[in-house]
């Protein structure tokens, strides 16, 4: 999969060795050996780590693996570990909960920057609202521009988590690219049948790169015509 992401134009590799899961009996990922295992296959391909810590006593520990902290939706608001992360010189990605306000994510990105560390992304992965029936999370396109005029730091669509089922993922990646966001963060599998852990919302490769595709075509026709407003500004 890092050779899939890779060659998509990806440069970091997202996997998660600690799942926080609902369920108690869900899969929890497979602790230091699988940031062993995604340090290896991201050195391979010459790409940055970007993995979850769960909790401030882990934070040492997966610092020695990881290029960038993932702050995950349920601990958006677990100070004691953004205290600790914001300690760090390490980047943090950090994602709005599930019922989190606007304030509430920019208050939880402040305990992180207090500390002293302002490496930080904030990450849109989709709000709980009145109907989640057809898709797992509501994705909040328009809270991009939204952080982008209250805070300078780069915002990332989450479009797995906010779709739950892949035949969405690729639509919303592209209304958060169009929104003007700086990232997609995808989960992609080469037999999602089979995934451990959110099976139902990843892409398989070819699916990756259209969307990947479509992305960066959107991504370029923007920047073409903020080029050429500049140059008529002129």
């Amino acid at each position: 999969m890092a050779a899939v992401a890779k060659a998509s134009g990806a440069t970091i590799l997202r996997g998660g060795a600690f799942k926080p899961r609902t369920s108690p009996y869900s899969f929890q990922g497979l602790g230091e050996d699988g940031l062993k295992f995604l340090r290896k296959a991201a050195d391979e391909y010459n790409m940055d780590v970007l993995t979850e810590v769960m909790d401030d006593e882990h934070v040492e520990m997966v610092a020695k693996y990881t290029d960038i902290f993932q702050i995950g939706a349920r601990n958006m608001q677990n100070f004691s570990l953004l205290k600790a992360v914001g300690k760090t010189n390490i980047p943090v990605m950090l994602k709005r909960g599930m019922s989190a306000t606007v304030d509430d994510i920019l208050n939880a990105s402040e305990y992180i920057a207090a500390g002293g560390n302002h490496n930080i992304m904030i990450a849109e992965r989709g709000i709980r609202t009145f109907d989640n029936k057809y898709t797992r999370n509501t994705m909040d396109v328009g809270v991009v521009p939204v952080l982008q005029k209250l805070t300078h730091y780069p915002v990332i669509i989450d479009p797995s988590h906010a779709a739950g089922h892949t035949e969405f993922v690729t639509p919303l990646a592209l209304a958060g690219t169009a929104a003007g966001a700086s990232g997609l963060v995808v989960e992609i599998h080469d037999d999602p049948a089979h995934a451990f852990s959110d099976g139902a919302q990843a892409l398989k490769p070819n699916e990756y790169k259209e969307m990947a595709e479509k992305a960066l075509a959107i991504r370029d026709l923007l920047t073409g015509m903020d080029n050429q407003q500049a140059e008529a500004g002129r």
